[in-house]
């Protein structure tokens, strides 16, 4: 994998589409992000997300902000990724372009889910090299609380 990716995986005790359902509800990103940072989505987000749907996020780290994602991955049940972009244009010709990628591999028991933090198309990779670490762990929590929550609602 490139050094431009950074990824976690975690056994999740469920099914590939109970855990692709959570994931393709932009209206529950907020529930399962382990980084605090992503509030909820505006009201124009799609029920469902599907290749090439829009959907706008509210943020916060250390101040409040809005993101565009773009659905640029999506294999039902088996992955999903979406690009961010700052809704400010102003913003936009500084940073966005990284990937979150989400692969579910179906495994005895449920499913193996894997992250990624794909940067490979980032504006100004120098801007988000020194969030890796930080990125990476809070990846980790991502994937622990999707499983808190699929395996809740069973």
């Amino acid at each position: 994998m490139s050094k431009d990716v950074e990824t976690v995986e975690r056994f999740i005790p469920a099914p590939p589409e109970k855990v692709f359902a959570l994931l393709a509800d932009a209206s529950r990103h907020q529930d399962f992000d382990g980084s605090g940072t992503v509030r909820d989505a505006h009201d124009t987000a799609p029920q469902k997300l599907s290749l090439g749907a829009k959907f706008g996020m509210s943020m916060k780290l250390v101040m409040p902000y809005s993101m565009v994602n773009t659905v640029v991955e999506y294999d039902e049940n088996r992955r999903i990724a979406w690009q961010p972009r700052p809704a400010s244009r102003l913003f936009g010709l500084l940073i966005g372009g990284r990937i979150w990628r989400y692969e579910l591999e179906p495994v005895d028991g449920g499913t193996l889910v894997r992250e990624s933090w794909d940067i490979s198309q980032e504006r100004v990779k120098q801007s988000v090299e020194v969030l890796r670490g930080q990125t990476k762990t809070n990846m980790a929590k991502t994937l622990e609380r999707l499983e808190q929550l699929v395996t809740a609602e069973a």
